[in-house]
């Protein structure tokens, strides 16, 4: 029988991140998750990786809730494995039911954020999900929705981490729990 050596998934997940240098601004380098999700093997490590996290009953939420836009790839999907149900957080204007919002700042200006009213219900033990943390404003903004409702945020979880913008040092010293796959040095 041959051996196969040990993964390291995070090495492994990191190399199927592109960086594009110089996007959307000048000095920026916007770390580019679509490889990850164009390899199905690669895709299966990524959502497995989150799955068997999830799975022991002390994390396991009873719904998953994405952020806009690529938080509804990984979160939907993982919620499909774990069993439980997926609600999107979205930019303002986008979801045509009663909705509660919460703005939040960005480098320059603000956004809006909304969720159904009827998304969670209270009590709710919710998995946060989004693909980054940067500055935390948007996994800040949907949690205090979903607490705005009566759900829990059990913790916040991305794929990557950019601690030099000082978004999960923020989100941790707010008392969210952070679980993140990788960071990247530098923004």
């Amino acid at each position: 029988m041959p051996i196969i050596p040990r993964m390291d998934t995070a090495a492994y997940l990191r190399s199927h991140i592109r960086t594009v240098p110089d996007w959307p601004a000048p000095g920026v380098q916007f770390r580019d998750i679509t490889p990850l999700l164009q390899n199905p093997k690669v895709f299966r490590v990524l959502i497995d990786t989150f799955v068997h996290r999830y799975m022991d009953p002390s994390l396991r939420p009873s719904v998953v809730a994405g952020l806009d836009a690529r938080g509804f790839i990984i979160g939907s999907v993982l919620a499909y494995e774990l069993g439980v149900g997926f609600v999107p957080i979205r930019k303002k204007g986008k979801l045509p039911f009663n909705t509660v919002e919460e703005t939040y700042e960005l480098e320059y200006g603000s956004a809006t954020v909304e969720l159904h009213t009827d998304a969670v219900n209270p009590g709710d033990r919710v998995l946060l999900i989004d693909d980054l943390i940067a500055t935390g404003g948007t996994m800040m903004a949907g949690r205090r929705l979903l607490e705005k409702l009566g759900a829990t945020v059990t913790e916040g979880a991305a794929i990557v981490d950019l601690p030099e913008l000082g978004g999960s040092t923020k989100l941790r010293d707010s008392g969210l729990a952070l679980f993140t796959l990788l960071d990247f040095a530098g923004h």
